[in-house]
């Protein structure tokens, strides 16, 4: 794998979450030659464990953030149209259990709508009870008015950042994963590339690079430390924790978001995958790390919360599974993380190095845009104009079906279905209850640089979090499938298996 670096490259992006991939992206379709690399897999971290929604946030118009909120309601309208097969609208409802609820959302909501101007997605409504209770009739009824629905984007999050860096690889780039960078090169005290290691095989090299991007999120400190030991630390990470239910708890293709709970956040209750994805809290982590573990008072918080607004409050039992995130968010002295903005910012060091941290999914193709641009005056290049407003990613499909799970594939939908022709094994469920086919596993090595059954169960489908039990059921098999595409032996199968159960008990309840 590290033989293909030696040679020089114009831009070297660290990190393959969102904003890498972004950039990645912007980079390689200016012309730019590209390379980015990710110590585990693409979207291990943060930007896999999101709530699943590209939005403006609503949070941020309550806080008075209008720029913020204008710049993410331009970004979801851009990626609905570049990315149709990937983001979908989502009705969402905000109850009223107060007669001056209803009022006070709804004018909220227009200005919303307002905002997002000539890309909006669908006007906001007033429902009544009854209206309400038609479309929601697992939600809380005693002293319900109604309420308002509004709509807003949803998405797969990993199935993204592959599409970005499949779309990143179609304009030039080279993309690896599980290669780590462990050393930032300088000449004459500038910085002109990177010291690496091939994670699978323990190799190291040094690559050459005119310019070299930052852009690992919650590891951003450690990484600036590559580059100088004393860099003052910027990220606060802050753990945000979901949890997955049957959707018997919801029966209904309309989201709830509860404008206000316990700890001043809203929280989601949102249709994803037949099962109901809820979330998300808000605590202080000192120290960044790859699995970040829920905690018990974090999984107690949401089912509290839920339960207030559901006809049948779950319970600890009903838990098919649940994750936590780390939100690279930038520090601010005295300020708890809940406070602190999503706003990206870009750092140039004295050897010139650039970091890109904070921001949030739904303005990664901002993020690219505006960190690529620092590159190109960093690195002395001509100014070459952003090519990603309207650029249409990998797999780009028109009027997809959401609740298809093919849709995300897109056009390479028509690919893995030829895999599956040649052999009708392949055609066939791991299991009745996860919606995912034999053959996307062939596919997923083959096309998707998956190289772990981790990587293929959490990322490349979402069966750990969909049902953390089920998916270790499905271990085994998909073991067998990826060490014959690999031409792995069954140690490593038995590693993998064991590897896997592992870590999926951290995504299981105990009641």
């Amino acid at each position: 794998m590290l033989k293909t670096l030696d040679q020089e490259w114009d831009i070297i992006i660290i990190g393959g979450g969102a904003t890498g991939l972004g950039a990645a992206v912007d980079s390689a379709s200016r012309g730019l030659k590209t390379l980015l690399l990710e110590q585990s897999d693409f979207a291990k971290a943060t930007s896999s464990r999101s709530t699943k929604l590209i939005h403006g946030g609503l949070r941020y118009l309550q806080k008075g953030n209008i720029n913020l909120v204008l710049e993410a309601l331009r970004e979801r309208g851009r990626l609905c149209r570049n990315a149709p097969h990937l983001i979908y609208h989502r009705p969402f409802f905000v109850p009223s259990y107060h007669w001056w609820e209803g009022p006070f959302y709804g004018i909220g909501l227009k200005i919303y709508d307002m905002l997002a101007g000539k890309l909006g997605l669908e006007p906001s409504k007033h429902l009544s009870r009854d209206e309400t209770i038609s479309i929601l009739p697992t939600l809380e009824q005693k002293d319900l008015w109604g309420g308002t629905i509004y709509y807003d984007g949803q998405f797969d999050d990993s199935r993204l950042a592959l599409t970005l860096a499949q779309t990143a690889v179609d304009h030039g780039a080279s993309v690896l994963n599980y290669v780590k960078v462990i050393g930032i090169l300088k000449e004459n005290h500038h910085t002109c590339g990177v010291k690496v290691e091939d994670v699978e095989t323990g190799v190291s090299c040094e690559v050459k690079g005119k310019v070299v991007i930052n852009a690992t999120g919650i590891f951003s400190d450690e990484i600036r430390a590559l580059d100088n030991p004393k860099s003052p630390k910027i990220i606060q990470p802050s753990q945000g924790v979901h949890i997955v239910l049957d959707k018997s708890f919801l029966e209904s293709e309309t989201a709830i978001l509860i404008p206000h709970t316990a700890d001043g956040r809203v929280l989601f209750m949102v249709p994803w995958h037949d099962r109901v994805l809820v979330g998300t809290t808000d605590t202080p982590v000192k120290k960044p790390v790859l699995e970040p573990i829920p905690l018990d008072e974090e999984v107690d918080f949401i089912l509290k919360e839920t339960g207030k607004y559901l006809s049948r409050p779950p319970t600890r039992e009903d838990i098919l599974s649940v994750f936590a995130g780390l939100r690279p968010l930038i520090a601010a002295e005295g300020k708890k993380t809940a406070a602190l903005s999503r706003e990206h910012t870009i750092l140039v060091s004295d050897s010139g190095f650039i970091t890109i941290a904070g921001g949030k999914w739904t303005t990664y193709r901002k993020m690219g845009e505006d960190v690529i641009g620092k590159a190109l005056l960093v690195g002395g290049f001509e100014d070459i104009p952003c090519k990603t407003t309207d650029l249409k990613l990998h797999g780009w499909l028109e009027d997809a079906d959401p609740l298809d799970p093919w849709s995300t594939y897109g056009t390479d939908g028509a690919t893995i279905k030829k895999i599956v022709s040649e052999d009708t094994s392949l055609g066939q469920f791991f299991n009745p209850k996860l919606p995912y086919l034999k053959g996307e596993v062939v596919w997923s090595v083959r096309h998707e640089m998956a190289r772990t059954v981790e990587d293929f169960l959490a990322r490349r489908t979402r069966s750990l979090l969909l049902d953390a039990k089920l998916a270790v059921k499905v271990a085994p098999l998909v073991a067998e499938l990826m060490a014959k595409e690999l031409e792995k032996s069954k140690e490593w199968e038995k590693e993998q298996i064991e590897s896997f159960t592992k870590l999926a008990n951290n995504y299981m309840i105990t009641p």
